[in-house]
């Protein structure tokens, strides 16, 4: 939860497209990428999804909170506005984290994605192209590779 006895941390806003749900969050993000699994690919309708990952208790629901849909279940799941189906965030590693979807993100967050994962599943249509690493599915335990 976004607590007063944290340092003080910019805190972000974030909502869907019709603006029935809105949220709040640290920015504070532990991680981010594109992910282009078929999973993410569908829930968003693009070539990827750009998430950042952060701790599940540093967003909020400001707004909204009974128009959200989950698919999925309460510790796995992707969490959409029931109006516009917007994809807003993503519940993972069992309940303890947010793949926030940062095209919903309204303020500018400090982290960038580092790297593309699931590329093994990638559209075919769609070329990457930029110098991130690349990873056939999640990152190996190891991290990412450095220079």
């Amino acid at each position: 939860m976004i607590s007063p006895e944290e340092p003080i941390r910019r805190i972000l806003a974030g909502k869907c497209y019709c603006g029935a749900a809105e949220y709040a969050v640290a920015d504070a993000f532990l991680y981010a990428a594109n992910c282009h699994c078929s999973n993410c690919r569908r829930t968003t309708g693009s070539a990827f999804k750009p998430f950042a990952g952060i701790e599940r208790g540093k967003l909020i629901i400001t707004k909204g909170e009974t128009q959200l849909m989950n698919f999925g279940e309460e510790d796995a799941n992707n969490t959409h506005c029931r109006i516009c189906g917007s994809l807003l965030f993503s519940v993972v590693r069992e309940g303890a984290f947010v793949h926030v979807a940062m095209g919903t993100l309204i303020d500018d967050p400090t982290i960038r994605p580092t790297h593309h994962i699931f590329v093994g599943s990638k559209a075919p249509w769609f070329t990457i192209a930029d110098d991130l690493p690349q990873y056939e599915e999640h990152v190996p335990p190891s991290g990412p590779r450095r220079g």
